[in-house]
C-alpha cells in the first residue's frame, strides 16, 4: 500500500486553512486552492506549499485529494471538473459536511476512473482545528481510509470509522442534530433561570458539574454568548444545512423525527430572522427575541 506523501487541498476557508496548515508541519507535500482570489497565494506565502492557480491543477499529480467546501454542490461541481485530473489510485478525502447520497454518486463515478472516495468530515470548529484536536468521523473501505489515516491522525484527535462511504458524513448531520437541539435548550434554560433571578454564569458551572452538561454548557455559553461575541467560526447558515441533511436521511431511512424537524425549524426561522453572516451560536439572539428579554436581563 503505497504511502500518501502529495496532498491537493481544495477549500482553505476558515475550517480548511488551519487543516491544511496542520497538513504542511506533518511534512506532507501540499498544493492549495480556494475560489476566493489571492487566498491560495496567501497561504503558501504565510504556511508554505504551493498555491494551484486551479482545482485541476492542485489535483494533478496528488496520491490524496481533499475538499473541504460548504456544501455537496459545490462538491460535485468541483469534483466532476477535477475528475480529468486524478490518476488511477488517488485517494478523494471528502471533509465537508455533505450530504451522503451525493458522496455516494460521486463515488460510483470516480471509481470508473480507478479513484476511490472515502468521507471524513469533522466536527470541533476552528479551535480545535488550529490545535489538530478534530474530531473526524469516517466512510468508506478500508484499505483507502488506512492509506490516508496519516493525513486524518495530523488534522483530528480522533478518527472513528462509521461505516461505508457516506457514514461518516451521516454521522456529522446527526451529530450537529444533537448539539443543536442541546444549544437551544441551554439557552432556553438560561432564559428562564435569568427571570428566576439566577446567575448565568452559576447556571453554566451548576450544569457542567451536573447531568445537564453538554458540549454547549462546556464550550459555547460562556465563550461565545453570554459575552456577546458571538463568533465561534461555525456559520449559522451551516448549521441549518447540516440540520437540513439530518432530516433528509430520517425521510430516506423513514424515521419519524419530531423533535429533529422542530429544531430545524427553529434554526432556520434564526436564519431567516437574523440574515445573513451570522455565526450559530447567534441563534442565542433569536430565543432572547421570543422571550423578549436577554439573558441575564431578570437576575439580580
Amino acid at each position: 500500500m503505497a504511502a500518501i506523501a502529495r496532498v491537493g487541498f481544495i477549500g482553505i476557508g476558515s475550517m480548511g486553512w488551519p487543516m491544511a496548515i496542520r497538513l504542511v508541519e506533518a511534512g506532507f507535500q501540499l498544493a492549495v486552492h480556494d475560489a476566493a482570489p489571492g487566498r491560495a497565494e496567501d497561504f503558501a506565502r504565510r504556511h508554505g506549499g504551493t498555491a494551484a492557480a486551479s482545482a485541476a491543477a492542485c489535483a494533478e499529480g496528488a496520491d490524496a485529494v481533499i475538499t473541504m467546501l460548504p456544501a455537496s454542490r459545490q462538491v460535485a461541481e468541483v469534483v466532476r471538473g477535477i475528475a480529468g485530473s486524478l490518476a488511477a489510485g488517488t485517494v478523494l478525502v471528502e471533509m465537508s459536511s455533505g450530504e451522503p447520497s451525493v458522496t455516494r454518486a460521486l463515488s460510483a463515478e470516480l471509481a470508473l476512473r480507478g479513484v476511490t472516495v472515502v468521507d471524513a468530515p469533522v466536527s470541533g470548529g476552528v479551535a480545535r482545528a488550529e490545535t489538530g484536536t478534530l474530531a473526524i468521523m469516517t466512510g468508506g473501505d478500508a484499505v483507502p481510509l488506512e492509506r490516508v489515516d496519516p493525513l486524518l491522525h495530523a488534522m483530528g484527535g480522533s478518527v472513528t470509522r462509521c461505516g461505508d462511504v457516506g457514514a461518516g458524513q451521516a454521522m456529522k448531520a446527526l451529530n450537529n442534530l444533537v448539539s443543536a437541539a442541546g444549544f437551544l435548550a441551554s439557552v432556553e434554560a438560561l432564559l428562564i433561570g435569568s427571570r428566576f433571578g439566577l446567575d448565568p454564569e452559576v447556571m453554566v458551572d451548576v450544569l457542567n458539574a451536573s447531568s445537564g452538561m453538554n458540549n454547549s454548557t462546556q464550550r459555547k455559553l460562556k465563550q461565545f454568548v453570554l459575552n456577546r461575541k458571538f463568533n465561534s467560526g461555525f456559520g449559522l447558515d451551516l448549521m441549518v444545512k447540516d440540520l437540513s441533511i439530518a432530516m433528509q436521511i430520517g425521510r430516506e431511512t423513514e424515521t419519524p423525527a419530531p423533535l429533529g424537524a422542530q429544531t430545524r425549524e427553529l434554526w432556520a426561522a434564526a436564519a431567516k430572522l437574523l440574515g445573513p453572516g451570522q455565526d450559530h451560536t447567534a441563534a442565542a439572539r433569536f430565543a432572547e427575541m421570543l422571550a423578549a428579554g436577554e439573558i441575564g436581563a431578570g437576575q439580580g
